[in-house]
């Protein structure tokens, strides 16, 4: 167990000590693959650093306050017990899915759906089972294409990354329900948590996968969750990551998704609960005719932070990607919009499409919006935009004439503010929960 104490000087030095203590304590083991990976990876954190707010991408989000906290970082974390009645609260009413369940990252096989359920070929394990199971899958897809060099957040998971959820589905194979992974946090100490997904989609397959988080403890936990997705030709994804954390809970959730030809991806970050999250979503086309869609919706009150950060990737000509992300923030809460659509030199006949808009109910609310178009291709439709203000009053005042309270009609006008992103739900369950959650967030 290494405790990362408040009296360190720079807060990288403590995740340096707490690897050289911890070595190879990690999933790996004896494998010298990762065990080399692992290293190139803490020492291209060293290099990196954590950064400042003097980093534009960093720019309005105080990362290194929020680490000098002190987490402990430990190899396995003790999984408490829990049983069906247990999972009952986390469960989305009506959907009927395939069941995973991870607690403080570590996949839980008695309350998960047994893979003989799957269609064959199917892997659906924890990442250290994979890793001894399945040698030449998990090495195909695991940190393959990971921008670790670039990323310190990337690279400190990958060194540290001790279990988390992977999933192959083979060519031509599409689900006959969705997969429902619940992770929930429930640990006794303040905790530094770093589980890493590998989600595959071989040509040809489709899935739809919901993710959501939850806590059910009050002690302060950090999680640094990285996600990679791999979509392969004529494959097709439907993503969903809902944040439903406490307000103990902290945490960069990185999504790195890679398109192969006429690939498409669908990508819907919820976010409703936590202190300080940074939603950051990477899309890189690797084929052309790949399609992508980014849909975000943010809700914060109290002192939350939420900061989104995307970064569609337009490597490869005849490519479309849509975004829309909406924000509603109440009392002091702050929100960050950052999204970059690159447009490489022979990246010609794209199609871009990018939109933020924010709502304050505040004078003390923020929100910090920069989309950012960089094209370097002569034959593109590319568009962005980005509008933040308060409810109409005018709005509010046609329906309290037609007989609303004034709480109601506040909250029937929010309410609508966020169907624009909760339509594009596919799941119908999944959009009637969340639709019960907005409404009783606001009152309605």
């Amino acid at each position: 167990m290494t405790t990362l104490t408040a009296t360190s000087t720079r807060p990288e030095a403590r995740f340096l000590h707490a690897f050289e203590l911890q070595g190879d304590a990690a999933f790996n083991g004896s494998h010298a693959y990762l065990s080399e990976l692992r290293r190139k990876a803490i020492a291209r954190f060293e290099a990196l650093g954590f950064p400042s707010r003097k980093a534009e991408a960093w720019k309005y989000t105080p990362i290194a306050r929020a680490l000098q906290h002190a987490y402990t970082i430990q190899p396995a974390p003790p999984r408490p017990k829990l049983s069906e009645a247990d999972l009952a609260r986390y469960a989305i009413p009506e959907l009927d899915a395939y069941r995973v369940v991870l607690v403080n990252g570590q996949w839980v096989p008695e309350l998960s759906t047994p893979a003989a359920a799957l269609p064959q070929g199917a892997v659906l394990t924890s990442l250290q089972h994979a890793a001894q199971a399945y040698p030449q899958l998990f090495t195909a897809y695991f940190a393959h294409s990971l921008d670790y060099e670039n990323e310190p957040f990337l690279a400190l998971n990958l060194a540290f990354a001790r279990d988390g959820l992977f999933f192959y589905l083979p060519p031509h194979t599409a689900l006959d329900r969705p997969v429902h992974v619940v992770h929930l946090i429930d640990v006794e100490e303040d905790l530094f948590l770093q589980p890493h997904h590998v989600i595959a989609i071989a040509p040809g397959a489709s899935l739809q996968l919901l993710y959501s988080g939850h806590t059910r403890s009050a002690t302060r936990t950090f999680t640094n969750a990285v996600t990679e997705v791999f979509v392969g030709r004529g494959a097709q994804l439907a993503h969903y990551d809902l944040r439903l954390e406490g307000e103990t809970a902290s945490g960069i959730y990185s999504t790195q998704a890679y398109l192969e030809q006429e690939g498409r991806y669908t990508n819907h970050t919820l976010t409703l609960g936590g202190a300080l999250v940074r939603n950051n979503v990477y899309v890189r086309f690797d084929g052309e005719a790949g399609e992508t869609h980014l849909y975000g919706l943010f809700l914060g009150r109290g002192t939350m932070h939420i900061d989104n950060h995307t970064m569609i990737d337009h490597a490869v000509p005849n490519c479309v990607s849509n975004e829309l992300y909406k924000g509603i923030l109440d009392e002091r809460a702050i929100g960050v919009f950052n999204g970059k659509v690159l447009v490489r030199p022979h990246a010609q006949k794209t199609n871009a499409y990018q939109s933020n808009k924010s709502i304050l109910l505040t004078e003390e609310a923020r929100m910090y919006s920069k989309p950012e178009l960089e094209i370097y291709a002569d034959d593109v439709r590319c568009t962005h935009g980005a509008a933040c203000g308060q409810l109409n009053e005018e709005g509010i005042f046609y329906l309290r004439a037609r007989g609303l309270t004034a709480q109601k009609a506040r909250a029937l006008m929010l309410l609508a503010f966020a169907r624009d992103v909760l339509d594009q739900i596919a799941l119908e369950p999944l959009r009637a929960y969340l639709d019960d959650l907005v409404a009783q967030r606001f009152g309605a």
